[in-house]
């Protein structure tokens, strides 16, 4: 856990990000970085404002008949996921900050709990794996029993079934922070996944098409899988 942290502003975080950018230019070649300043000029213009809209994890752009189609992530994108290496202590609070603020679709001045953050990014992108515990390989209970361990001092059993059964359950208007969701999958009799809440409708989890990233409660595919949601308080 952080003892004394200092979040930063969106004004702070511009200079952030310049920084960042610049750091990670640093490791390209020159015809790269043309590249890159290129594509940064060209979304300034008034048609890119227009023509595309950004939402955390998908972008969507007109196509020929004016119709929104999504567009995929290219390799630049996937690596500004991950964190630059030669950020100093503070740069990576920020950067924490400004990459999980885009994710949950936040300000960045709600991003409050760094040490939730750091734990999530340890096991970012993490492949999932059914019985697996180890960044080569998680599945969604383990994931859920690290973090909540880790950040909530709140010891969960191993299995997502064995979770649902040990948490208090609760009601959608008192769903916070650090509580548990939970999944069944069409057909199936038990609980299936097992997710930790963040914040607007936003949740952390290991999932089995993504590893461990972010999903968003008002997609069709989780609304229709949504089962229940459940607490389970911390151990002294």
């Amino acid at each position: 856990m952080i003892g004394a942290i200092t979040l930063a502003s969106c004004s702070t975080l511009k200079n952030v990000s310049s920084n960042i950018k610049s750091s990670f230019n640093k490791g390209l070649t020159a015809q790269q970085n043309d590249n890159i300043q290129s594509s940064i000029t060209d979304t300034n213009s008034i048609d890119f404002l227009e023509n595309i809209s950004v939402t955390p994890g998908n972008s969507y752009i007109k196509n020929g008949a004016g119709k929104m189609i999504t567009e995929k992530k290219n390799e630049m994108a996937t690596k500004y996921d991950a964190m630059p290496s030669n950020l100093s202590e503070g740069e990576k609070l920020n950067w924490l900050q400004l990459k999980y603020s885009i994710r949950m679709d936040i300000a960045v001045e709600a991003i409050t709990n760094i040490p939730l953050l750091q734990k999530i990014d340890e096991w970012w992108g993490t492949p999932y794996s059914l019985g697996g515990s180890s960044k080569n390989g998680v599945d969604c209970s383990y994931f859920t029993l690290d973090v909540m361990k880790e950040v909530y001092k709140v010891n969960l059993k191993r299995t997502a079934a064995e979770q649902y059964e040990q948490s208090a359950k609760i009601e959608w208007n008192n769903l916070k922070e650090g509580d548990l969701i939970f999944f069944k999958a069409e057909g199936r009799r038990n609980i299936s996944h097992v997710g930790i809440y963040l914040a607007n409708n936003k949740f952390a989890h290991a999932s089995t098409s993504q590893g461990v990233t972010i999903s968003d409660l008002a997609d069709p595919y989780w609304q229709r899988r949504l089962y229940s949601l459940g607490r389970v308080a911390a151990q002294n």
